[in-house]
């Protein structure tokens, strides 16, 4: 399968972003092994080996699948692999509206073409931010969530050894939350996980409207599930086929948290004294690509941190 993403988009400068990937991924590694992960297609789930030509103006990916796909199912790929690399993203427009941003444009040039990288749906992600939600250490935190994806999931054959598909909520609904602990979950996660499942196939939550939902409405339902405050709200919402976002002011005891407080910050102005009419007038430049813009300084700022402690491990 050959796919052709929304130039330009460099996939390399993702692979420097480790939240991007999973526990079974070694994003160094991943230029020569290509990005192997799960798809689910129907009721099934198949491997993908995605491998990236390295042109930013002319993004193709190719794609192998472990085992033959019908019609229908190569089609369901598609369309999921589409989303998992953002290749309908369209970062071009949000170029030329920021040009002028004192914070944004100094970056486009190291970041040009970069866009964030998903898991396959809203129930793969959000379960990935649940039950790493409160875990200082990623690998361990990426380790849990490949334990509940073996539990769970279902075992395919890949060309490095098995991996682990994503669960489906069928697959959980009939869980324990108590049993969860063996694969290191608390029992307040294992009945997140578990409810999110259950929201979904009950058809309390429709993940396909969540797509289509305007940025204060997506959080407002997503809000509304157990177990995803605001934090992790706002996060799910940055990996939509979209790149508009909202991010209210959130208040503790009269100090700005969350994501605001970062942007505020990164223009130099007090997240505490910053009016709205200030905040909105500081991100100018970012609207309709404000998922497009955070997701940026995200980047920047986890790679500026691996090349801090690098510098560090150097001096010592």
């Amino acid at each position: 399968m050959r796919i052709v993403s929304t130039p330009p988009h460099d996939f390399w400068v993702a692979l420097d972003v480790d939240p991007y990937f999973d526990h079974e991924h070694d994003p160094e590694r991943i230029v020569d092994t290509g990005f192997i992960r799960p798809v689910p297609v129907g009721d099934r789930d198949v491997l993908a080996v995605i491998r990236y030509n390295g042109e930013p103006e002319q993004p193709v990916f190719d794609v192998r699948f472990g085992e033959p796909l019908s019609a229908e199912e190569e089609r369901t790929a598609e369309r999921v692999i589409r989303h998992i690399l953002g290749c309908d993203l369209d970062l071009r427009p949000f170029y030329e509206q920021a040009a002028t941003d004192p914070v944004l444009a100094p970056k486009f040039e190291a970041f040009y073409g970069a866009k964030r990288v998903a898991r396959a749906n809203f129930f793969e992600e959000a379960i990935n931010q649940i039950i790493q939600s409160q875990i200082a250490h990623k690998p361990t935190a990426k380790k849990m969530v490949y334990r509940v994806r073996e539990a769970f999931g279902q075992r395919l054959d890949g060309p490095e050894g098995p991996v682990a598909a994503w669960p489906r909520p069928i697959r959980l609904v009939g869980a324990d939350p108590v049993g969860m602990k063996r694969y290191g979950l608390s029992e307040r996660k294992g009945e997140y996980v578990i409810g999110l499942a259950d929201d979904i196939l009950s058809g309390r939550l429709d993940v396909d409207e969540l797509e289509r939902l305007d940025p204060p409405a997506f959080l407002e339902r997503v809000n509304r599930i157990r177990g995803i405050g605001p934090t992790t709200a706002q996060d799910l919402m940055l990996y939509r086929d979209r790149t508009d976002a909202w991010f209210p002011a959130r208040k503790d005891k009269g100090l700005e948290i969350g994501f605001r407080k970062w942007i505020i910050r990164s223009y130099g102005a007090d997240p505490d004294t910053t009016t709205e009419a200030e905040y909105l007038h500081l991100i100018r430049y970012w609207k309709g690509y404000e998922a497009a813009a955070l997701e940026l300084l995200f980047m920047d700022w986890v790679i500026g941190e691996k090349r801090r402690r690098e510098a560090k491990r150097k001096r010592v």
